[in-house]
């Protein structure tokens, strides 16, 4: 069967404001600092896998240029746009409307996460695809959890079942402390990594059980006459629900699957994801790009230009960002106020990226 990659990429990352902006988002930035933008990491890793033309990436329409640019191996056609943000259900029927072969396993992968250790990666990855040639089963790419992270949602499953690829109980959207701590304690959780894997046959019938008017809507679109295709897609994104394929569908059917993987992942939602995977230095600082001078002072994540030098005095635990015309400045457990933080500064200043 063929094997096609299908890479979201249409989100703004406002979480890494002011460095991601709508004109120029996270996926399209090298965050790590590894020469590549996130989604250039994305298409790397699954390029072993998978021939450069059963790729598509499905992103807003103003990207295009983007990831042509970072992408040159792909063609315009591979980019699947967005006239707006649906979430992940009308982006996925999307891509399965529009690959026109008649039998084929799928994987969807958002742009912008982290695996460290590619080579296991690639073997959980083989095993996914192989029961997909042989089961219609909605599989999920689950994380065996290192600490009861309050961040990700969990997958429980049955774990009595002596293969690798376990029957789904629930999904628990972000716990709180205390419940993460039980579900680690119990044993058969894992993170939702967002990671899924199935075939045609099988993510078609889902959609035309649980969301079938998404499913038809895209269908219709994708079978019109060339030159009405592209509003007909449009209307197609307009008229569908902004639902995840999380709630549309998988927490309601009952072929959902979970293989579980150790891979070195991060969804990278956060600076300081960002300072986890780097590591800090003796003083448990990390600049991201600049030099620093640090005098009592532990626990910060510096990002500014390449040529800037900060000196850092008796600070501790603060997320330093300078980019372009904004410097941002807030204590590193207030970190999900960014989102927040950018908005604010929209309404204030109308210089400012956001």
């Amino acid at each position: 069967m063929n094997n096609y990659c299908v890479i979201m990429a249409g989100g703004v990352g406002s979480r890494f404001w002011p460095e991601s902006t709508a004109e120029m988002p996270k996926q399209f930035l090298d965050i790590l600092g590894t020469g590549k933008s996130l989604i250039q990491e994305t298409y790397t890793r699954f390029k072993t896998m998978i021939p450069a033309e059963n790729f598509r990436i499905v992103t807003h329409e103003r990207y295009v240029d983007i990831i042509l640019e970072q992408l040159p191996e792909l063609i315009e056609n591979q980019i699947l746009t967005e006239p707006e943000r649906r979430n992940t259900a009308p982006c996925i029927s999307y891509a399965l409307n529009e690959i026109e072969a008649e039998s084929f396993n799928m994987i969807v992968t958002p742009a912008d996460h982290i695996i460290k250790k590619q080579k296991a990666f690639e073997e959980i990855l083989q095993i996914a695809l192989e029961h997909c040639n042989t089961h219609d089963d909605l599989l999920t790419l689950g994380i065996t959890p290192t600490r009861p992270d309050t961040g990700y949602g969990y997958i429980e499953y049955d774990d009595k079942s002596n293969s690798d690829i376990k029957p789904v109980i629930q999904f628990t959207e972000k716990p709180d402390r205390k419940t993460a701590e039980e579900f680690l304690f119990q044993g058969n959780f894992s993170w939702n990594s967002g990671m899924f894997i199935w075939n045609k046959r099988a993510i078609n019938q889902a959609f035309n059980h649980f969301l079938p008017e998404v499913n038809n809507a895209f269908a219709d679109a994708l079978s019109s006459e060339s030159e009405r295709r592209k509003d007909a897609i449009r209307n197609a994104f307009f008229s569908s629900p902004e639902i995840s394929l999380d709630y549309g569908i998988l927490e309601k059917a009952s072929n959902v699957r979970v293989i579980n993987a150790d891979i070195g992942w991060s969804d990278l939602g956060t600076w300081r994801s960002v300072a986890e995977y780097h590591g800090s230095n003796e003083s448990n600082n990390l600049a991201l790009a600049g030099e620093i001078v640090e005098s009592k002072s532990t626990g910060n994540i510096i990002k500014v230009s390449e040529d800037k030098k900060v000196i850092l005095h008796n600070i501790k635990d603060l997320i330093i960002v300078d980019s372009d015309n904004v410097l941002l400045i807030l204590p590193k457990e207030d970190e999900q106020e960014i989102k927040s933080l950018r908005i604010k500064a929209s309404e204030k200043f109308k210089n400012v990226k956001t």
